[in-house]
């Protein structure tokens, strides 16, 4: 486990309890309290990554193209995966330190909070959560079903698709809303004292990640700047029209409705649903699971050579 961070970190220690897990990071201190809370930890990224079965580098963004070419220097790994935000960065930088291409599988788990470094780590923050594993024309199957193997079996949910596609998807869910919370958050200030005074749940909610560390949201959104300009650019003709209406005398109403209409559906998707089983020497496989992550399904087991899915039904 290269990086041990808030994901890195959490991710180290649920392995631990079944698996043996090797650790390292670049501060000294970090180190030492991953040491102290039971890890085993490494001193440099050779000594971390000889002779493992799958490394996963979970350093910040902007240290990841480094931490590759260490990586590479001591040797290619047999599986490599990530948990960074950002997918498509990633795989270029991976196929430009390791001649050929190593059995990469690119993953990004949907969790966290707005608390960063090992000492805000949880073994239980993983929890159910959708986990997404990029799956390009060229992924190696096997090694893709190993990781997905490996995060079900913590109780993840994994989400098949591209890297293209997760950054597109993710810059609505993930960098968006950061950059509207700290917006939010820059609101209430410039009301003064008073605002702030009268701010309660609602005014909480919405800017609870702006107490995000903020170069790592600078990471998260400036790795992702194409498909997150053009998300901000669709929500910021959303609130210019709302704003036009209200400067004209008229409603919101319309953007509240459908506001409230997209945010039921969002709570309703997990209700009801299919499943299904895919055997994992299917031909179709590749096809069969670009499919599935498109639609909003992901995989909760690999087992005995069979995929279990789930997909939701889609109404209207």
């Amino acid at each position: 486990m290269l990086g041990l961070g808030l994901i890195g970190g959490s991710l180290a220690r649920r392995l631990a309890r079944s698996h043996d897990v090797v650790g390292h990071d670049s501060d000294a201190a970090t180190r030492q309290a991953a040491e102290e809370a039971g890890l085993g930890v490494a001193g440099s990224v050779a000594e971390a990554v000889a002779g493992r079965d799958l490394v996963v580098i979970a350093t910040p963004l902007p240290a990841v193209g480094s931490v590759l070419a260490e990586v590479a220097a001591a040797g290619t790994p047999a599986i490599l995966t990530d948990v960074a935000s950002v997918k498509a960065p990633v795989l270029d930088a991976v196929r430009a330190a390791f001649a050929g291409g190593p059995r990469y599988v690119g993953g990004h788990p949907m969790a966290g909070t707005e608390r960063s470094g090992f000492g805000a780590s949880d073994p239980r923050l993983l929890d159910g959560a959708p986990w997404v594993l990029c799956l390009e024309d060229d992924t190696d199957l096997d090694a893709w079903l190993a990781v997905a193997g490996l995060v079900t079996g913590l109780g993840c949910r994994v989400v098949p698709c591209s890297a293209a596609g997760h950054d597109a998807a993710v810059a609505r869910v993930s960098g968006l809303p950061h950059l509207l919370a700290a917006a939010l958050a820059l609101a209430g200030a410039d009301g003064g004292p008073l605002a702030l005074a009268l701010a309660a749940g609602s005014f909480r909610d919405g800017t609870r990640v702006a107490g995000t560390r903020p170069e790592l949201v600078a990471a998260l959104c400036d790795a992702n700047r194409s498909a997150l300009a053009s998300a901000f650019d669709a929500t910021v003709a959303r609130l210019a029209a709302a704003a036009e209406d209200l400067r004209s005398g008229g409603t919101v109403a319309d953007l509240a409705a459908a506001g409230h209409g997209a945010r039921q559906g969002w709570v309703a998707l997990p209700i009801g649903g299919e499943r299904s089983r895919v055997r994992t020497s299917d031909p179709g496989l590749r096809g069969a699971l670009t499919r599935l992550g498109a639609a909003g399904g992901h995989v909760t087991a690999v087992s005995g050579g069979v995929l279990d899915c789930w997909a939701p039904v889609h109404r209207g």
